[in-house]
């Protein structure tokens, strides 16, 4: 993870440590993660989870992150995660799959496409975190009373 992390130059925004993952991942089963080995070396990975549409009715799936050592890229690790998690969202009746990349990152940009994915037009990606999230839940508490 701090591979990716590093990768995609945000390794400053990683908190997240070994019992956390295991928290939510495991215990709590927030999210699954599918690691891909060459012999018992573990090569990369892709974590994902559901999430729904309200116009399809049914359940998606959302790729968080894929990653594959550089050392491994262009022997088809990446390529058959995606097709695993495909697989994996027709056989739960998902009615997509989807992922965000970074604008910069055009070797994952062009093997995208090379799948066929096709990259959102009209769409701005928002997020709430930290400071900003506490005080917008501490405002619900207070207009509730």
């Amino acid at each position: 993870m701090k591979e990716l992390a590093d990768y995609e130059k945000l390794l400053d925004q990683v908190v997240a440590d070994e019992p956390t993952l295991e928290h939510w991942l495991f215990d709590e089963k927030k999210a699954e993660v599918i690691f891909v080995l060459e012999g018992n070396d573990e090569v990369g990975f892709a974590l994902f989870f559901h999430n729904f549409s309200t116009f399809l009715g049914r359940a998606g799936l959302y790729l968080e992150d894929l990653y594959v050592k550089p050392e491994y890229r262009g022997k088809g690790y990446g390529k058959s995660l995606i097709e695993k998690l495909a697989s994996i969202a027709v056989e739960r009746g998902c009615g997509r799959f989807e992922w965000w990349c970074l604008d910069r990152n055009k070797p994952s940009i062009d093997f995208y496409l090379s799948l066929g994915a096709e990259p959102m037009k009209d769409w701005t990606v928002y997020r709430i975190t930290g400071k900003t999230l506490q005080n917008l839940a501490a405002a619900s508490k207070d207009s509730a009373k």
